[in-house]
């Protein structure tokens, strides 16, 4: 564009261009001046220009970055929000500041028609302790429980006056939200009509999937009050663990720092309600405050002690919690004198399509006999469930001791009985080992799949030997419990390659006026979940016109034999230990007769050198 400061040939300005807006110099301004001008307006639009694209661009860049933050922000809130942590602070209570001078209290459901020695080891019944907790309630109950049927039927109380037990500790739960008490319940079983009834009191009550999660279950048995006090052991919330079985748990008084630990693995099955995965991060409110290698030094029953949180399975464990297995490992390792371990099943072997061995715990059990010269004691329930594998297995570890000085590993089995409607009483549900520095209480059973797929938690507790009145001490109150159990006249030794008759072969016997059913099917590995239901009347006839028996009390497999036999003096060998003094006559000799009266099945008699396996022979006959 070409611009002309001169004038008109009539001697008047030349307008052209101002029409523009450049604001052209007044007449007689030189044209230099006025191309100046319009350079500096065109330099200052150019620069408004740059300005506004270079603006344009910085929000654009600024609503990316934002955007960015955003799903950053998001990406951590579910990561951090994987476990829904109840509670902000957790009342204040903080690994400095909590209590650590404890008070600890065994409690022990013991059925009426158990007796047991009375050498002063009788302990605070199991419901007196429940309802102590709930006498000591200010502000929340948090309950974990495989099973909650506390109800039982008019006419399971018929037969067990005890079973009303159940249904009072009930009223005492649904009367927490009177007192203003919270109840918080983290449960596997999502049909059971106790938890649908407190849940209309006022419950909350969080289902765990954990088929989804692990395909196991919860097995994990506690109770947390007030972050204060806990209790932890083998009794569910069911009627007959207040009953029928014989249940063992401790109750810890005045102890935050240990129960708010407890708080953290309730916290974390809480937080999984209605998940189907298992979180990658877990929250920090999940992390143990104290593990086998930092335990918590503290005083309990006025002694020095350590103690720790540990639980099942490794995908359920945050950061710094041990899990069972190694608590177990550490307890069996540190023992220098004697392990006493009482447990439902003791299985070294892992369940799938086929079975592998499991040596965990076995190994170490073997190293303590043959390297420190450890002192073991094994006593197991022997009952309908029970693997006959698990005899096996047994065995096994005795023959470790066979011509080997200061070697004793000795295995005797609790027998529970059948009532007149069929169901067990005194089921020995104990779960615990204690040694001569430390006791494990947990709420697994020794099995292999146990430790990989069900949800447990254990305490274990260390005292030193340097301790003058040890009587005080948990390690010694436990170490009763068991020499009184394994000293009583329930237990029976284990006899050299005799299978040991367990009450699912002793159901098999007739029963007049019953009708016949005999399950014949192979026993499953045990994979956690606990019988929901008294067991049925066992009867032996079936409709076939046979019965089976057992023709060798070293062979698991019945034999049929028509009842024709009966009549022409053929009489099936009976093993069964509560039988002392019959006559057994085999079916292949009618004049072969051997008394039932030995020591053997008298579980009043002293052990005899058969039920050690320190310097015995009584396995050298026969092969393994």
């Amino acid at each position: 564009m070409e611009l002309r400061g001169t004038r008109g040939p009539m001697g008047g300005q030349d307008l052209r261009g101002q029409g523009l807006g450049f604001g052209i110099a007044a007449p007689g301004t030189p044209a230099s001046s006025i191309i100046t001008a319009v350079q500096q307006q065109e330099y200052s639009a150019s620069i408004w220009l740059r300005r506004r694209d270079k603006l344009e661009h910085s929000q654009q860049k600024c609503i990316v970055i934002f955007a960015l933050l955003c799903c950053f922000a998001v990406l951590v809130a579910l990561i951090f929000s994987a476990v829904d942590v109840w509670g902000e602070d957790e009342d204040g209570i903080t690994e400095e500041n909590c209590s650590k001078n404890c008070r600890a209290v065994l409690v022990e459901n013991i059925p009426e028609d158990i007796s047991l020695l009375d050498n002063g080891t009788a302990h605070v019944p199991l419901s007196v302790g429940l309802y102590s907790l709930l006498d000591r309630a200010i502000r929340v109950v948090e309950i974990v429980s495989p099973l909650w049927l506390l109800n039982s039927s008019d006419y399971e109380s018929s037969f067990q006056p005890a079973a009303r037990q159940g249904r009072a500790l009930l009223s005492r739960l649904q009367g927490l939200k009177a007192k203003g008490i919270q109840l918080k319940i983290s449960s596997g079983m999502i049909d059971s009509t106790e938890l649908k009834m407190l849940a209309r009191h006022n419950a909350e009550v969080h289902y765990v999937n954990m088929t989804a999660l692990t395909k196991g279950h919860l097995l994990s048995s506690f109770w947390v009050v007030d972050r204060r006090h806990f209790y932890i052991g083998s009794a569910s919330m069911d009627w007959r663990s207040l009953a029928t079985r014989k249940e063992l748990g401790v109750l810890v008084y005045n102890c935050s720092c240990l129960a708010l630990d407890l708080h953290r693995v309730f916290s974390l099955y809480y937080g999984l309600q209605y998940r189907d995965f298992i979180p990658s991060f877990w929250s920090k409110r999940l992390f143990a405050l104290f593990n086998k290698d930092a335990p918590l030094d503290f005083t309990i029953n006025n002694t020095k002690a350590q103690a720790y949180i540990s639980s099942s399975p490794d995908v359920f464990i945050p950061k710094h919690r041990s899990n069972d297995l190694e608590a177990i490992s550490w307890v069996i390792q540190e023992a220098r004198h004697f392990i006493y371990i009482s447990i439902i099943d003791y299985l070294p072997l892992l369940s799938s399509n086929a079975h592998k061995y499991w040596s965990r715990i076995d190994g170490l059990i073997r190293e303590a006999l043959i390297l420190r010269k450890v002192r073991v004691r094994l006593l197991i329930s022997c009952w309908e469930k029970t693997e006959p594998l698990t005899f096996n297995f047994i065995w096994s570890l005795r023959s470790l001791c066979m011509e080997q000085a200061n070697c004793s590993m000795e295995a005797k089995f609790f027998n529970p009985r059948v009532q007149r409607d069929g169901s067990l009483q005194g089921i020995n549900h104990n779960r615990f080992m204690v040694t001569d520095r430390a006791i494990y209480l947990g709420n697994l059973d020794w099995v292999g799949n146990e430790f990989l797929f069900n949800a447990g938690a254990g305490l274990v507790i260390s005292q030193p030997e340097g301790i003058e009145d040890r009587n005080s001490t948990v390690v010694e109150q436990l170490r009763a419990a068991f020499d009184r159990d394994w000293f009583s006249r329930h237990t029976r030794s284990l006899q050299a390659n005799k299978i040991p008759i367990c009450i699912k072969h002793q159901n098999n016997r007739p029963v007049p006026g019953k009708a016949s059913h005999i399950d014949n099917g192979p026993m499953p590995i045990r994979t956690g979940q606990h019988d929901t239901a008294p067991a049925p009347m066992r009867n032996s006839h079936k409709d076939d016109g046979h019965t089976l028996v057992k023709t060798r009390y070293h062979d698991e497999r019945p034999t049929k034999i028509d009842h024709q036999g009966f009549a022409n003096g053929v009489v099936p060998i009976i093993d069964s230990y509560r039988e002392r003094g019959q006559v057994k006559i085999s079916n292949l000799d009618t004049s072969q007769l051997q008394n039932k009266g030995s020591y053997q099945d008298n579980p009043m008699d002293p052990p005899s050198q058969s039920a050690e396996s320190s310097g015995s022979r009584e396995m050298s006959n026969r092969s393994l």
